[in-house]
């Protein structure tokens, strides 16, 4: 039995073990960023599909993307709007992130900080995390820890009793925003509609 307590969790986290949590969209696959290489293999995932960054806070991300004054303003406009959320921005990446992230292109990053108040407390505790969708790559994502600890029987889960007040994602992935150097180019939309035209542009 995989189902752990959020102490439990976080602890495996840090240690370098892959572990799977509620947030506000779909359950997330998660480990640190140097260990980001176990997700890929767990999920049996292509090294071109990069990974989500989370973190806590939009503190805590800054420091692994990279842009010039301007664009940290027009990138905060839409965190300070969408963060905590169902919004993921793909933003050039600074020289901290681990290649491993995302192995085709390593010059940038998804970054997201979700509205999850499990999700939050394991983050701020563990720091940004990798982070994916819990299911196997082409497959819908998994929505129960029940399905999770069956598909994932190595993952550490967290235990159904720790987060009983909690309410579980919507079920939708995130929106998916990329910066392409003058705009946003919408890559998916999901939990959040946002429209290319009415964001802000350089």
């Amino acid at each position: 039995m995989t189902q752990v307590s959020l102490e439990k969790l976080i602890a495996g986290a840090r240690a370098g073990l892959l572990v799977s949590f509620p947030t506000d969209t779909v359950p997330a696959l998660a480990a640190i960023p140097e260990k980001a290489g176990l997700i890929f293999a767990a999920k049996q995932r292509s090294q071109d599909k990069p990974l989500i960054l989370m973190a806590a806070s939009a503190e805590d991300l800054w420091p692994y993307v990279k842009g010039s004054d301007e664009e940290y303003k027009i990138w905060q406009e839409l965190t300070d709007k969408y963060w905590p959320g169902g919004l993921t921005l793909v933003l050039p990446a600074s020289q901290r992130l681990p290649k491993v992230m995302n192995p085709s292109d390593p010059t940038t990053i998804g970054i997201r900080v979700p509205n999850s108040a499990i999700a939050q407390t394991i983050l701020a505790q563990t720091g940004p995390l990798a982070t994916t969708s819990a299911n196997f790559s082409g497959q819908p994502p998994l929505q129960t820890i029940a399905e999770i600890t069956a598909q994932f029987p190595d993952v550490l889960t967290l235990a159904t009793t720790e987060f009983q007040d909690e309410i579980l994602g919507v079920g939708i992935p995130s929106t998916v925003a990329k910066w392409t150097g003058i705009n946003w180019q919408i890559l998916r939309q999901g939990a959040i509609n946002l429209d290319s035209s009415n964001v802000t542009k350089i």
